[in-house]
């Protein structure tokens, strides 16, 4: 699938549409007149004639079973590819699927239900709610869609992000990285097929910030979470699996197997290929 370029000399087996959790196929995105408001061309719409391309015609997939980082510079697109391979937003054209699930084929409804079931979010503020206990926030999805909480799930997910000893606390009460891994197994308990976060260790310290990303990469590793990453820090994205780097709105490169050096290179020439 176009969107994964091999590295010069390096070879790929060739992967089939089941490998992929998401796939954008040839997705363009329009901020229309404005600039604000989101993607114009959803249904019924094309965008103003003074509209903002944030996706320039992107096809792309995302790996089951891995950690893929999404990098590029200001104004590159990589928030706007993570919102609608999210379902957060419409592209102007193409389609996004989630497993073989067209997004572009749902009702708003609709969209809001495969949001709450299958799909996890972390973002750089944590959106905790102040006024119930690190449980409460964990389940929250699930109260909202009507399902009632697995203890022994609830258990091993508390245990797999550290916070099992922290349950009966408030968010006010906890350290930003504990905040964080609370939101991470908020993102993990409806079992979701693919996990985004969206900057998660911008608000932290460059100590616990490591301990994040060791965790986001460890569900990985060990549970066959597939995750996504959007960020600006080479550091960050050597955690990952791959990195899919944007510029001016298309795909421009992909590194797999990335050290923090490596990246920072091919962040300094993107867009020369």
């Amino acid at each position: 699938m176009k969107g994964w370029l091999k590295e010069p000399g390096a070879t790929r087996a060739p992967r089939t549409p089941s490998d992929f959790a998401v796939r954008l196929e040839t997705v363009t995105a329009v901020y229309g007149p404005s600039g604000t408001g989101g993607p114009a061309g959803g249904p019924g719409g094309r965008g103003g004639a003074d509209g903002v391309v944030a996706l320039r015609e992107v096809s792309a997939g995302i790996p089951r079973g891995g950690f893929t980082a999404v990098m590029g510079p200001s104004g590159s697109g990589k928030s706007t590819f993570l919102h609608l391979a999210a379902g957060l937003e419409r592209p102007a054209a193409g389609r996004v699927l989630l497993g073989d699930t067209d997004l572009s084929g749902l009702t708003e409804t609709a969209l809001t239900e495969l949001r709450r079931d299958r799909i996890g979010f972390v973002f750089q503020a944590y959106n905790l709610i102040p006024a119930l206990d690190v449980l409460d926030n964990i389940t929250l999805p699930l109260r909202f869609a009507g399902r009632t909480a697995d203890p022994g799930r609830l258990d091993r997910i508390a245990s797999a992000v550290g916070i099992d000893a922290l349950l009966e606390r408030r968010p006010h009460e906890l350290s930003g990285g504990q905040q964080q891994r609370v939101a991470i197994a908020r993102a993990l308990v409806t079992g979701p097929d693919v996990v985004f976060a969206d900057e998660p260790t911008g608000a932290l310290d460059t100590t616990t910030g490591a301990q994040v990303l060791r965790l986001l990469r460890g569900l990985v590793d060990t549970l066959g979470q597939t995750v996504v990453m959007v960020t600006h820090d080479p550091v960050a994205a050597s955690y990952a699996h791959h990195v899919l780097f944007l510029a001016d709105g298309r795909i421009v490169g992909e590194l797999d197997a990335p050290t923090a050096e490596t990246v920072a290179a091919r962040m300094t020439h993107l867009g020369e290929r």
